[in-house]
């Protein structure tokens, strides 16, 4: 069964660069939301395997969002998406419970490596 993805940025284009990127591994995207509250949200409702969140969004950032989704489900496994030079929001990410992160511009090899070494669906280092 494929693995099941929440989206969360809040510009539709990068929505649909990720979800192409996903779709193309042989990944489910079940959801998306445009900010830190629907991602919290839909994390409860769908409960999928990974979230990839933006970390600066309206109404609740994504550093939020996910200290709220891994308070709430200790095995949540959220990849931050951050920009170049976000290098002090991506530590405060990673401090409030995000798995790892990816930069953008992104790049699907990269995208997708990163996501399968935290679903633990990598092949093992030679």
């Amino acid at each position: 069964m494929a693995n099941r993805v929440l989206i969360v940025d809040d510009a539709v284009f990068m929505r649909n660069v990720i979800r192409d990127i996903f779709t193309a591994g042989g990944f489910e995207v079940v959801g998306e939301a445009a900010n830190g509250l629907e991602a919290v949200e839909k994390f409860r409702a769908l409960k999928p395997d990974l979230v990839t969140m933006d970390i600066v969004m309206p109404f609740k950032s994504g550093i939020e969002a996910t200290r709220e989704i891994v308070q709430a489900d200790q095995g949540a496994v959220v990849v931050m998406c951050s920009a170049l030079g976000q290098e002090s929001l991506v530590m405060e990410a990673i401090e409030a419970g995000a798995t790892d992160f990816i930069v953008k511009p992104f790049k699907q090899d990269e995208v997708l490596a990163i996501v399968r070494k935290v679903l633990g669906d990598s092949p093992a280092a030679v």
